[in-house]
């Protein structure tokens, strides 16, 4: 169990990480060299020591463009771009309503069947994503106001969020066509990286560093030290103890244990980038964290997961 918590504990750095290297840098750039970086890396790996591992058939060429622009381009662009408003712990929580967008998607798209505790989980868990919302905003947030409690920063990262869903949805199709994960997260980090970067040099111009309190130098420095501590952690580390515990631990163990991550962000938030958290984010993580032992107990009735 150490193990979990250590890989939740990672997870949540990576939130604190990217908040403090938005201090340097513009957020397209950044994911376009992060991504392009660490993606080379993967295929690197597989071409020296798993080459029969990278393949690419023709007629899985609109799965793999999906994967570029869904799995990787719009969720992690519009993750970076919102994080520079919010909170890393906010971000942390919101990312945490994946499994309950899976599951609508699945209703909405897919035809699955929801039960009624299913419902009500979901019901309860989107009742604390929007209590969350209606917290007191970041006075990043009060200069990007949109409508009612919302602000783009928040509108934009649950995009990312659907984004993200929606990029696992083809990563699995992808594997089950017999796609190594690094091959499919290689190609989609590289292409995406690339289409990143060239989206950057258009809205963000030829110089991407946020030279303020600091000089040139420094924010180079710290830009490249946070991408690499990022690619280590979440593209090295997380990404391989994750399949390492899949084997020991259920799914629905980790989902559950998946709740740490906004505990540790507030926790790292707090200490590092002097972030307070409010009593109603807390209330908010418990009442999704409830919602969501409901939606899994109906899961596990219909047999979709097992203990």
């Amino acid at each position: 169990m150490f193990l979990v918590i250590l890989m939740y504990m990672l997870f949540a750095s990576t939130f604190t990480i990217g908040k403090a290297v938005l201090a340097y840098v513009q957020p397209i750039f950044f994911i376009g060299f992060r991504m392009t970086l660490g993606g080379m890396l993967l295929l690197f790996y597989l071409y020296f020591f798993k080459r029969s591992k990278i393949r690419l058939q023709k007629k899985h060429l609109w799965l793999f463009a999906q994967i570029t622009i869904f799995h990787i381009f719009i969720a992690y662009v519009a993750e970076f771009w919102a994080l520079q408003y919010l909170t890393s712990f906010k971000t942390a929580l919101i990312y945490n309503l994946s499994p309950f967008l899976s599951a609508l998607f699945a209703f909405l798209f897919f035809s699955e069947k929801m039960t009624i505790k299913k419902w009500i989980g979901l019901i309860i868990g989107f009742f604390g994503f929007f209590l969350i919302l209606a917290d007191g905003k970041s006075p990043g947030e009060l200069t990007k106001h949109a409508f009612a409690f919302f602000s783009w920063p928040e509108l934009v990262l649950l995009l990312a969020v659907c984004s993200s869903v929606y990029g696992w949805a083809l990563f699995k199709k992808l594997s089950k066509n017999g796609y190594a994960p690094m091959m499919i997260n290689g190609f989609g980090m590289v292409t995406g990286g690339i289409l990143a970067l060239f989206t950057s040099f258009f809205f963000e111009g030829v110089l991407p560093f946020k030279i303020g309190h600091s000089s040139l130098i420094v924010d180079i420095s710290a830009f490249f030290g946070y991408s690499l501590l990022l690619i280590l952690i979440a593209n090295v580390i997380c990404y391989n103890l994750y399949g390492h515990l899949l084997k020991k631990y259920s799914i629905t163990l980790l989902s559950f244990a998946g709740f740490f991550t906004p505990l540790f962000a507030a926790l790292f938030g707090n200490i590092f980038l002097r972030e307070v958290p409010s009593a109603s984010f807390f209330l908010a993580l418990g009442i999704v964290a409830f919602g969501l032992y409901l939606f899994y107990q109906g899961e596990l009735k219909q047999g979709y997961i097992k203990q």
